[in-house]
């Protein structure tokens, strides 16, 4: 139902007018009729599907995509403190336009009614069932209804968002991340490598992490490229461009296995225009290794101009894993026999256009992107320190603060550890292989949060990243912002890395965690 009626419109502010009379949308929430005047609403929709967002407003049920915008969506039931019920065919959400979409839950719609304004009378001198300072006011003895309550939305939004101040707030915090991305971009040469690692024939291997673009799902269906090598495996679209295959297991000439979901693609990009996607068994665990434990290849294992450029030695040697060369890989015949296919492919197409078409660059972040239960959340990737898997036992620490799950020895250095799901108020899961620690510097310590799982590193267009809508405080020092996904369904919220602790847990996880590096 779409109510395309301007703010501008109506007799006072907030109501439509017909004539000297006032047209209101009404609605039923349990047993309670209410009322917001037609002119704040900007449609009536079915209830979509929802993103949870944690440390939010009990009466927040999530956010939700309308049309490319992000919608806070609220239960108007929980706000008036009634039991709550399960949605069904009857639920509608009201949305109202404060600037940006606001929708709020109903029971079931009623009518549009048209009120003369001697039948409405001021909320102050009625007693009602919900609080007055949430209502404009009644409506008395319209459509055989004795009583209809007319809901303020602006008190509303102001009561679940602790005010207008806290929005203002949120606004500069967006502002200043995107800063303060650009600023660690900027910093000097480090002693670490970042690396991206992944397992192909159950030997690990590794990109740097500045030579990969994103990682992505295998599509349900690649298309073949006639008259390619074996290890080409066809084209995807991504982003609205044609992205070559390749595998790596054919590149190193190892047994060739089915795809399944644990594969992954790595897309490594080549130059400003032209990447290329290769195929992994799976991707494991985006690394920060010191410099030290990285060495040349071996003069016996070749001469390092293959793919091969160094190996890295972690767990005192145990544990080898491959550092390729983003450069080389691109000089592989395969590479190049995909390149060149997808070349003559785009040439192909741009014949038969007929219209030039202007291609406008869009800035992106990249973020890390990992599960808690059901929702996805991205943390900034320079604030990743590491991931870890969570060991078989956390060693619990006497008197350590309660939100400390435990500490774990990280390469010599005690971490705490922290799980997320209950800083999140989600329920405890029992401990899995999928679960990972996630490793960042908050106030100078460095601190680990186990999520659920750690899905992909994910370049994310600035145009599709938005602050979160009004909220609480808490809910806002931790999820500024959020990244909606369209085209794929996915809405992700964006954490504010060193929001996740207050000044006094930071304290407090000081006294068992070693200085940052």
């Amino acid at each position: 139902m779409n109510i395309n009626t301007p703010a501008s419109t109506g007799a006072a502010a907030g109501t439509g007018s017909v004539g000297d009379t006032r047209q209101y949308v009404t609605f039923y929430v349990k047993d309670e009729m209410f009322a917001v005047p037609l002119a704040e609403v900007q449609e009536i929709i079915r209830m979509p599907p929802v993103v949870g967002v944690p440390k939010s407003p009990a009466s927040l049920e999530g956010l939700a995509n309308l049309r490319g915008a992000v919608m806070s969506v609220t239960s108007l039931r929980r706000i008036f403190q009634f039991e709550d019920r399960d949605h069904d065919d009857s639920t509608r959400v009201v949305v109202l336009n404060q600037g940006i979409p606001v929708g709020f839950v109903v029971d079931r719609m009623a009518a549009v009614v048209t009120v003369d304004p001697n039948q409405i009378e001021a909320a102050e001198t009625i007693q009602a069932t919900v609080e007055t300072d949430l209502l404009r006011g009644m409506i008395k003895g319209v459509s055989g209804h004795a009583m209809i309550m007319i809901i303020d939305p602006q008190r509303l939004i102001q009561r679940e968002n602790g005010g207008e101040s806290a929005a203002r707030a949120r606004a500069a915090r967006v502002a200043a991340s995107g800063d303060a991305g650009r600023a660690q971009a900027e910093d000097g040469v480090s002693d670490e490598l970042q690396l991206v690692s992944f397992e192909v024939a159950r030997q690990e291997y590794a990109l740097g992490i500045e030579s990969v673009q994103e990682i992505v799902q295998v599509p349900d269906t690649i298309s073949r490229i006639p008259r390619t090598d074996s290890y080409v495996l066809g084209v995807m679209t991504l982003r609205n461009r044609l992205l070559p295959l390749v595998s790596l297991r054919a590149m190193f000439r190892l047994p060739e296995t089915p795809l399944d979901e644990r594969s992954k693609i790595v897309v490594v990009p080549l130059d400003e225009r032209n990447s290329v996607g290769v195929v992994m068994d799976t991707v494991r665990e985006v690394l920060r290794v010191r410099k030290d434990v990285v060495d040349p290849l071996p003069a016996m294992l070749g001469d390092g101009r293959g793919e091969i450029q160094s190996i890295c030695r972690l767990n005192n040697g145990r544990r080898l894993v491959s550092i390729l060369s983003a450069e080389k890989l691109f000089h592989h015949d395969a590479v190049r026999s995909a390149l060149a296919a997808v070349q003559d492919q785009e040439n192909t197409d741009m014949a038969e256009e007929t219209s030039a078409r202007t291609i406008v660059v869009d800035e992106e972040e990249q973020f890390v992107v990992f599960r808690l239960g059901n929702e996805e959340y991205g943390a900034p990737i320079g604030s990743v320190n590491e991931i870890v898997r969570v060991p078989d036992e956390l060693t619990r620490v006497p008197k350590t603060a309660s939100f400390i799950e435990g500490v774990v020895n990280l390469r010599g250095s005690v971490l705490p550890v922290i799980d997320q799901r209950r800083r999140f108020d989600l329920p405890e899961v029992a401990r899995n292989d999928r679960q990972r620690i996630m490793v960042f510097t908050i106030g100078g310590k460095r601190t680990g949060f186990i999520v659920d799982s750690v899905s992909e590193v994910l370049k994310i267009p600035r145009s599709a990243i938005g602050p979160t809508p009004s909220m609480s405080d808490e809910q806002a020092r931790l999820i500024g912002r959020v990244a909606n996904l369209e085209k794929s369904k996915r809405m992700i919220l964006l954490l504010d890395v060193d929001n996740l602790l207050d000044t006094a847990e930071v304290a407090a996880v000081g006294d068992y965690a070693g200085e940052a590096a």
